[in-house]
């Protein structure tokens, strides 16, 4: 909960993390080790230098650590979990919906639990899905399109077997299709993540919801230009929020567009987990105002409104949250972090 300067309680969601498990005895070939130190990459780049970790912790910080990070040190009252499988990189998978649902047992009302699928596991993948979907009573799914599998470097949302499984969400009650359109991480290939294919897909399929994450970094314009048409595809800030500390020109730019093409209640807050830690991430977000330069030009406006609606009442809407149930419920759990 993150308490501003006038006693106001803003309910925070984070929509995007990660528990996974990048060390070295998880590693099936040397694109493990690629992967995960691309991951330490973006931390050390972004992350501030008094809250980096070693090499080790960030390899595998477990799920208490995760906990308290999210929870105690940072402001987060809820976190999406979003699955990453990866297991042509990782023996176990990097960071699997079972992973996941441990923690989720542990702390139920902290987590909303996502699943994910994959167009090439076929009559299988189906099949796995629904037993997800009625083990977890899934709302949502995580899909990364640029995923290897065997000799395939990635799918798009357009290829019929994509669009059969999306079918099958639709019907198993699945609305909330979060998708990695972002930075490549090596060895990954960078058009594999292009944004093109969510326009056919959410043209396709009126009723899902289409959260991509990392708002299609570095094609912002290319997202703006679709998700501004259509009505259900949103724009997650994970990998976004980061630069708000060392490049705030950048960041301003950036969240000024999405506000400008998509509006405050398109945007959903996400900290990427373990890549970044939420405490810093929503102090600098709530202390942070557009340059007026940028709002004469785009008409954006980055209001207390607004910065509520990104931090957690879209994300509330999307899952069904009730946050002040929610907020009873936390109650006794709770160990308030307070902000000047």
């Amino acid at each position: 909960m993150y308490r501003t300067k006038d006693g106001e309680e803003i309910f925070v969601i984070d929509g995007h993390v990660h528990l996974w498990d990048g060390r070295p005895e998880n590693w099936k070939n040397v694109h493990g080790q690629q992967f995960i130190d691309c991951f330490y990459g973006y931390h050390t780049f972004l992350q501030p230098k008094d809250r980096q970790w070693a090499r080790e912790k960030f390899y595998h910080y477990g799920a208490e650590t995760m906990h308290d990070d999210l929870f105690v040190r940072g402001y987060d009252d809820m976190a999406i979990f979003q699955p990453t499988y990866l297991k042509d990189f990782y023996v176990n998978g990097f960071n699997t919906l079972e992973q996941n649902a441990v923690l989720k047992a542990k702390y139920p009302d902290r987590f909303i639990l996502n699943g994910a699928f994959d167009p090439r596991d076929g009559e299988a993948g189906l099949a796995q899905l629904e037993k997800d979907v009625e083990i977890h009573g899934l709302k949502g799914v995580k899909l990364y399109t640029a995923e290897w599998k065997g000799d395939s470097k990635g799918y798009k949302l357009s290829d019929p077997e994509a669009q059969r499984f999306l079918e099958r969400a639709e019907t198993l009650g699945i609305r909330n299709i979060h998708v990695h359109k972002g930075p490549t991480i090596l060895p990954l290939n960078r058009d594999a993540f292009d944004v093109a294919d969510i326009d056919d897909a959410a043209t396709s399929f009126p009723n899902l919801n289409f959260i991509v994450e990392h708002c299609g970094l570095p094609r912002l314009d290319d997202f703006c230009w679709i998700a501004t048409q259509e009505t259900n595809v949103y724009g997650g800030l994970a990998v976004a929020l980061p630069f708000i500390r060392n490049q705030p020109k950048y960041f301003a730019h950036v969240i000024s567009q999405l506000l400008m093409w998509l509006g405050e209640d398109k945007l959903l807050y996400g900290s990427d987990y373990g890549i970044w830690t939420p405490d810093w991430l929503v102090e600098d977000f709530m202390a942070f105002e557009l340059p007026e330069d940028i709002t004469r030009e785009t008409g954006a406006k980055l209001t207390l409104q607004a910065k509520k609606k990104i931090l957690g009442l879209n994300a509330a809407r999307l899952y069904g949250v009730d946050i002040e149930a929610k907020k009873a419920v936390l109650a006794d759990a709770r160990r308030p972090v307070a902000a000047e």
